[in-house]
């Protein structure tokens, strides 16, 4: 794994090899391949911003294949660009609260199911075998869209207590 500054110092096999066995665990938990490779680095790096050219030499992998990858993670929220100054070249950043970001912005997701799984009770009705299971699955999901709000906000609390205001 390519260096920078900062860097200097550590085991780039080790930093390698760590890389690879969170991206493994990353793609055990559903995600793509590419994306936890990408993402592994990132939030490897002692900055959490990488080129293309840096990931692609650090990874040993193609431009087309951090495009796509970065591409993903953006549409997760888990990876913004920022383009460097007075440069074309565009850095990829991991967001210092990636998993806040994206288990907020599954919020959305889980609010479009229960409206579906809401019509689903209605067309279906609530007394039949398939309305009732269809109710309690929009009841499970309206729990775990409470519990996301309020452990979310639990985690702001822990978090600026323990890392500071950031």
């Amino acid at each position: 794994m390519t260096t920078e500054p900062a860097e200097a110092g550590r085991d780039p096999e080790a930093v390698s090899k760590f890389v690879e066995r969170f991206a493994a665990q990353l793609v055990e938990a559903g995600m793509q391949r590419m994306p936890a490779r990408v993402f592994a680095a990132l939030l490897a790096s002692d900055s959490g911003s990488l080129t293309s050219a840096e990931l692609g030499e650090s990874l040993r992998v193609s431009p087309a294949a951090v495009s796509g990858a970065v591409r993903y993670l953006s549409q997760q929220h888990m990876v913004a660009r920022e383009r460097e100054p007075g440069s074309r070249r565009e850095r990829y950043r991991v967001h210092s609260n990636q998993w806040y970001e994206a288990l907020t912005n599954r919020e959305a997701v889980l609010k479009r199911w229960e409206s579906a799984l809401r019509e689903g009770v209605a067309s279906l009705g609530p007394d039949t075998p398939a309305g009732r299971r269809m109710a309690e699955t929009l009841a499970f999901f309206e729990f775990v869209d409470g519990e996301i709000t309020a452990m979310m906000e639990r985690w702001r609390v822990h978090r600026e207590k323990t890392f500071g205001a950031g």
